[in-house]
């Protein structure tokens, strides 16, 4: 069985910011999309999308937040 390679720290923080990344960039896009959705149709229908961005950046400050020290 093949032995798993270890990566140093600076690695693992360069492999979690482009994970993180992505998260950002989807939940800016689910914001984006929302306040489109409700210019363009029914501001229900936009509020919701603008609720799943946000809760995609929360969940991407919490994973920051969670995973390395954040200092004051």
């Amino acid at each position: 069985m093949a032995s798993k390679k270890k990566l140093s720290q600076d690695q693992e923080f360069k492999v979690m910011l482009l994970v993180l990344d992505k998260f950002l960039w989807l939940g800016f896009g689910i914001l984006t999309f929302g306040v489109f959705t409700s210019i363009t149709k029914t501001r229900t229908d936009g509020a919701t999308w603008i609720v799943a961005g946000a809760v995609m950046l929360l969940l991407f400050m919490w994973l920051i937040t969670k995973e390395y020290q954040v200092l004051k």
